[in-house]
């Protein structure tokens, strides 16, 4: 079962960072209007229009394997079996305590 978490928390991980990526990558929707300014993508590698119909459909691609690996990671952690102390201070080790020695010397002093 851990191996399959780990597995499952690496994916995660990685479509997270790719997702966060593409994100940036992406022009916004205020980007077009620079273009009629002469700062236009008509040159790109996937035309005007073909980028950002990729980029989108990539990004929602990775969103929805994001969300997949949430739910798969949430079950997988509610599926777990529960330890067997109910605290996590039940695991602490106490150790025994040893009184200090009394100076005799010094017990006169005390009243009684």
């Amino acid at each position: 079962m851990d191996v399959y978490y780990s597995i499952t928390l690496t994916v995660h991980i990685l479509v997270g960072l790719g997702v966060i990526g593409l994100v940036l990558v992406q022009h916004g929707k205020g980007a077009d209007m620079g273009a009629a300014f002469g700062g236009g993508s008509s040159g790109s590698l996937f035309g005007a229009t073909g980028s950002a119909n990729f980029l989108s459909r990539t990004t929602a691609v990775l969103a929805t394997g994001f969300f997949i690996t949430s739910l798969t990671l949430a079950y997988m952690a509610g599926s777990r079996p529960e330890a067997s102390s109910s605290s996590v201070m039940d695991a602490v080790k106490v150790e025994a305590t040893v009184p200090a020695p009394v100076d005799d010397s010094k017990a006169k002093d005390i009243p009684k």
